[in-house]
Parts: structure tokens; C-alpha cells; sequence
């Protein structure tokens, strides 16, 4: 029998290939410029390890090293050569004595400590770790590039974004803008104190899905804008990748680049920290003409390598009259002296070193960290007697890479610094239960519950820190 064909069967079929036909071409597609995308940032990662490893061998170069670099801890607590966190197994080690100049004698007096012994720890900080600033950094002009009145949590606020342009005549090749966020009560009436924050700036520039990490914070606490306009405060978001990359090769760019004219770095020339800290202090010059806040109460925060950022530049800028330390760790506010956690092998690997100047690397090779003249008591002290708050997460959460004790100790050997100055260390040397809030003094601590964090401290340091800014709804 014959079977008739319905022309519309034919059609509905012919579509139905050619929708599957279309389907499986734009798949094909995108799965190739995912491809595509994947192997660039392959490339990317490759081209970056290489130049990073080529600065890295030229530093080790021009040291001179004789002992080959020892490798540090692994932060895995599996892995076979895992960072010691067991409390037992911290060596015995002894500090240098911040009151004890190098003639060998105690300084007892504020005369003594800024005029003698203050000048020397900036010293050894500067050439054996840090880096100094070079001479005749270029200028840094600072252009609103919008501005926009909003709200955050019912709270009006005038938001403007600006960039520092740094002056690149003497190398047009290298651009550094300065990427900084401002935000103002919207009807100020009077200067407002204001807190920095090193971080990440989502509008307009940047990546949209990233967050600061004091973002990230328990569901029933506000976030720390929230908290800070609640009080009348202004905040501001600087920007630390636009001043400097974070990695060894990008040493030779950014701001470091600039200064030293695209050519790789001496061994005293100054790391990434002491850039980003340099980028903080063009913020503050901005901050001293921004007729809206007062730059006699502006506050300097950060986390993990912002943390160590943040301490640097609340050291070595006493403008900043309050700092707000987060899990800085080795290089930060924890001893180095303590094998306990990060050590000063993984501050000298490829990884890291590009933080500090070229002549850290040899506490990780021919020198021992013991050799160092300085410790993180030592940058703690230079933030006397301006008060600074250490925080860190929970071990349980955060882990114990950062060494929660040793940045209490940090606190607790730059504390005789401060009672030399008629202020108030720590007041203890007994490492406090988590959640104790060690604030009655100049030197504070406190371990929050939470992670890698300063997002659960942010109420505690407000209420510590409206003592000195003595201001407040």
C-alpha cells in the first residue's frame, strides 16, 4: 500500500536538523573560545612564572649568595613537610631589645627613642627587609573621575572615584593610575574621620564579583561601611594593583618600574609592601586638601598581605593616626623569630620575595633569621604612640599559618616602646581566650571567631578606636 508523505513532516524535520545543526555549532563555538581563554591565561600564568623567576635569579644574582635558597613550610598540615603549629615544638629564640641602642645602651626618655634608637630600627628595617623610598618619586595628581550620591543601608553617602596620575615623564613607557574609592556622609557639615581600607574598588573598575575581605563577616553583624557611616565616619578603598602588581614580575612595572626607569632592582630598593604603603601616603596628601575629612583622624586597615601593607604604612607615615592590623602574619606583625607557621624561607621564596627588598633574601639562604636586627616588634614600635589594633581569625577557621600568638607577642615586645612614651601597651603577656578583647590600651589584640577576616573585629575597633577619634552619633 502506498504511504503518502505530509510535505509539513518533511518541513518540521528539516528544522529540527537545522536547529540541532545550529545548536551544535555555537556550542562548538563557545567550548573553543573557552579553549581559546584557557590557553591565554595559560600563556599569561607561563610568561609571568618566567620573568618572575628571571628577577628572582638576577636579585640572587647580584647578592652573591653562596648557599643555595632553603625551601619554607608548607601552609597543607597533610603534606610531609607541613609548618610546625604545635605550641611544644616552638624553639627558644631571643629579640632584639627595641629600647637598646646599637652603642649598647637603654634609652629612657622620648628624646632618646626618636632622636637615637627610632632612627635605627627605621634603618634596619629599610635596608634589611623593606626597602627605602627612592629619591625624587615622582608627582601623584589626583582627578575626580565620577561621583555619585547613594545609599548603603539607609544611610546617605557621597561616593567619588579618583585616580592619582603619576607623573611618567622620565619613563613615558610605564603608566601608574592610582585607583581610590571616597566615601562621605552625604550632609557633612564638618570634617569627618575617615578609614582606608587596601582593597578592591567594584564600581566602575575592577572585578565586579570581587569583595574586600572585611566583607566577609557574620550574617547578624553590618558591614563595615555600614558601620563606619552609622558613626558619621567616611571610609575610602584603595586600590594596591594599581600601584604595584603583586608578583616578581611585575617589579620591573607599576610604581617600582617607574622609579627605576623599567631596570631590574638593587638589593636595597625598596618591595611591593613599602610601594603599596607609598601609594597610601599619596592617599592621606589627597585626604590633607578634601575639605569634606580630617586627615588628623584617618585610619589605615587591611588583611593578610594588606595587613602586612597596612602596618607598613602606619610605621613609616605617622599621618595615620589609627592602624587596623588583619592576620598579617610572617613579614606583618607576627615574630619571625618563632618556627611556628609561614617563616622567613617562604618570605624569600619566588613567591614572595618581590614584598620585601632584595637584601631579605638572604635570611633565606646564606644568613639565618636569627641573624636579622630587627623583628615584627620592631615595626610595631614604630607605629609609637599612635595606637594600633591587631587582629586575626580563628584557628578552627582561618587555620594557624599566620600565627595568632606570634602576632601577640608582636604586640606585647613593642609594648615597652609605647610605656616609654606615657601610653599603654598590651598589659599582658598571657595569650588571651578567643573573643577577649584586649583593648584598654594603645596596643590591642583581639582573636575573632570568624576566618581570614578583619570582618568580625570591625565593631570592636570602632568602639576602641572612637576613644582616641572621640567622635560619634
Amino acid at each position: 500500500m502506498l504511504r503518502l508523505i505530509n510535505p509539513n513532516h518533511i518541513k518540521r524535520a528539516n528544522e529540527k536538523r537545522l536547529l540541532l545543526m545550529a545548536i551544535t555549532l555555537t556550542i562548538l563555538n563557545v567550548l573553543s573560545l573557552m579553549d581559546h581563554e584557557l590557553q591565554a591565561q595559560v600563556s599569561e600564568r607561563d610568561s609571568l612564572y618566567n620573568l618572575t623567576q628571571q628577577d628572582y635569579d638576577d636579585m640572587k644574582q647580584k647578592l652573591g649568595l653562596k648557599a643555595a635558597m632553603r625551601p619554607g613550610p608548607s601552609g597543607d598540615p597533610s603534606a610531609a613537610n607541613a609548618a610546625n603549629t604545635d605550641e611544644s615544638k616552638v624553639r627558644s629564640y631571643s629579640l632584639p631589645d627595641p629600647l637598646i641602642a646599637k652603642d649598647g645602651k637603654k634609652v629612657t626618655s622620648q628624646g632618646g627613642w626618636e632622636e637615637e634608637r627610632r632612627p635605627q630600627i627605621v634603618q634596619d628595617l629599610e635596608t634589611e627587609m623593606y626597602g627605602a623610598l627612592p629619591a625624587n618619586l615622582p608627582a601623584v595628581t589626583w582627578h575626580v573621575v565620577s561621583e555619585k550620591d547613594t545609599v548603603i543601608a539607609n544611610f546617605p553617602v557621597t561616593e567619588r572615584l579618583l585616580v592619582g596620575k603619576v607623573d611618567n615623564a622620565s619613563h613615558p613607557e610605564i603608566d601608574v593610575q592610582i585607583e581610590l574609592l571616597v566615601g562621605v556622609p552625604t550632609a557633612v557639615t564638618a570634617e569627618v574621620p575617615l578609614v582606608m581600607e587596601f582593597g578592591f574598588i567594584r564600581w566602575p573598575f575592577g572585578n565586579p564579583s570581587a569583595e574586600p575581605a572585611s566583607y566577609f563577616m557574620s550574617p547578624y553583624e553590618p558591614r563595615w561601611k555600614q558601620q563606619l557611616l552609622a558613626k558619621g565616619w567616611g571610609y575610602a578603598v584603595l586600590v594596591p594593583s594599581s600601584i604595584q602588581p603583586d608578583h616578581g614580575a611585575g617589579l620591573r612595572t607599576g610604581i617600582i618600574g617607574l622609579a627605576n626607569k623599567g631596570k631590574f632592582r638593587r638589593p636595597e630598593q625598596w618591595g611591593v609592601l613599602r610601594a603599596w604603603a607609598w601609594g597610601a601616603s599619596q592617599a592621606m596628601d589627597y585626604f590633607e586638601s578634601d575639605p569634606n575629612v580630617d586627615a588628623s583622624r584617618i585610619g589605615i586597615e587591611g588583611t593578610s598581605r594588606y595587613g602586612k601593607a597596612a602596618l607598613v604604612t602606619m610605621a613609616f607615615d605617622n599621618r595615620f593616626s589609627l592602624g587596623f592590623i588583619g592576620s598579617s602574619g610572617a613579614g606583618g606583625a607576627s615574630i619571625l623569630r618563632r618556627n611556628f607557621g609561614e617563616q622567613v624561607e617562604n618570605l624569600t621564596s619566588s613567591a614572595e620575595y618581590h614584598w620585601f627588598c632584595g637584601n631579605f633574601l638572604k635570611y633565606g639562604s646564606d644568613l639565618a633569621v636569627d641573624d636579622l636586627p630587627v623583628d615584627a616588634h620592631s615595626l610595631l614600635a614604630l607605629c609609637a604612640p599612635r595606637p594600633v589594633f591587631i587582629s586575626v581569625g580563628s584557628p578552627f577557621i582561618e587555620g594557624q599559618w599566620v600565627d595568632a600568638r606570634g602576632m601577640f607577642l608582636g604586640g606585647v615586645q613593642a609594648s615597652p616602646v609605647y610605656e616609654l612614651l606615657g601610653k599603654k601597651g598590651l598589659g599582658t603577656s598571657e595569650f588571651p581566650e578567643m573573643g577577649t578583647a584586649l583593648t584598654d590600651g594603645e596596643v590591642a589584640f583581639r582573636q575573632h571567631a570568624g576566618g581570614h577576616s578583619t570582618g568580625p573585629n570591625w565593631s570592636t575597633w570602632i568602639a576602641w578606636a572612637s576613644r582616641y577619634w572621640n567622635t560619634g552619633l
